[in-house]
Order: C-alpha cells, then sequence, then structure tokens
C-alpha cells in the first residue's frame, strides 16, 4: 500500500534526527492517512486522506 494521500498526494518526508552533540541521522515522516469512505464522483468508495484533507473539507466523509 503506498503511504499516499489520493487527494492532496502528500506522501513520506525525509527528516534529520538531531541528537545533543548535532549529531544527524535520516529517518523517515509518515503523514497522518486514515482509510475512509468518501462519495467520489456519485458512488462511495474507500480512499487514503491525510488528516488535513479531511479537516479543510477536501473530502467528504459517509
Amino acid at each position: 500500500m503506498a503511504r499516499r494521500c489520493e487527494i492532496c498526494s502528500k506522501g513520506p518526508m525525509v527528516v534529520n534526527n538531531v541528537s545533543h552533540a548535532n549529531n544527524r541521522t535520516k529517518s523517515r515522516s509518515l503523514p497522518n492517512l486514515q482509510r475512509v469512505r468518501a462519495n467520489i464522483n456519485g458512488e462511495h468508495k474507500r480512499i487514503l486522506v491525510c488528516t488535513t484533507c479531511i479537516k479543510s473539507g477536501k473530502v467528504k466523509k459517509i
């Protein structure tokens, strides 16, 4: 399953963990994705969307 929002296509980011000694190690930051039932073109589908799209009203949950 791709960790990507189907509305805004937000995906994983590469971030740095910074220690107290300023050592930097790479890590992945995943978006907060939820599987919701939504009305897409008149039919009900289960899609993977981020919580930002749900809160902003870009997708209407059923």
